[in-house]
């Protein structure tokens, strides 16, 4: 399979967006990880849930998601590696990255689960980054 390079520049501007983006989520700041989306973007990261829509639905939609979480004093971090861009003939660009979450507990050993690939479309102008939609597929749905 052979794809056309895409610009270093945008590139690095990817990375930099995803960088940015993922420390906002593993930091808890929703407000500002729904804000990397477009108005009406879409974001559907648990199998067989239907999508987050809107910015305001992605932050309820992360908010339920981590009340899973009280009580439990874990962090996880999301890591984006193998981002592979392909420009779209209306000006977006199709993403597909590999991600690992890595939970880690006082005292405990770094865990990584799951292993992901996740699928964006992205709106990418002068004024940066956003995303029109993000679908996470699990590899241990296979």
């Amino acid at each position: 399979m052979t794809t056309a390079p895409v610009r270093t520049d945008l590139y690095a501007q990817v990375q930099h967006f995803y960088a940015h983006q993922m420390q906002a989520l593993d930091g808890g700041r929703f407000e500002e990880y729904a804000a990397t989306f477009t108005p009406g973007g879409s974001f559907q990261h648990s199998p067989g849930a239907e999508p987050a829509v809107g910015r305001a639905g992605i932050v309820h939609e992360l908010v339920e998601f981590h009340k899973r979480f009280e009580g439990d004093p874990v962090q996880r971090r999301h890591w984006f590696n193998h981002i592979a861009l392909e420009p779209q003939p209306d000006g977006s660009v199709r993403s597909t990255v590999y991600a690992l979450v890595v939970t880690v507990r006082p005292g405990g050993k770094p865990e990584i689960a799951p292993s992901c690939v996740v699928h964006d479309v992205l709106e990418v102008d002068g004024e940066g980054v956003l995303l029109r939609s993000r679908l996470v597929t699990h590899d241990q749905m296979f």
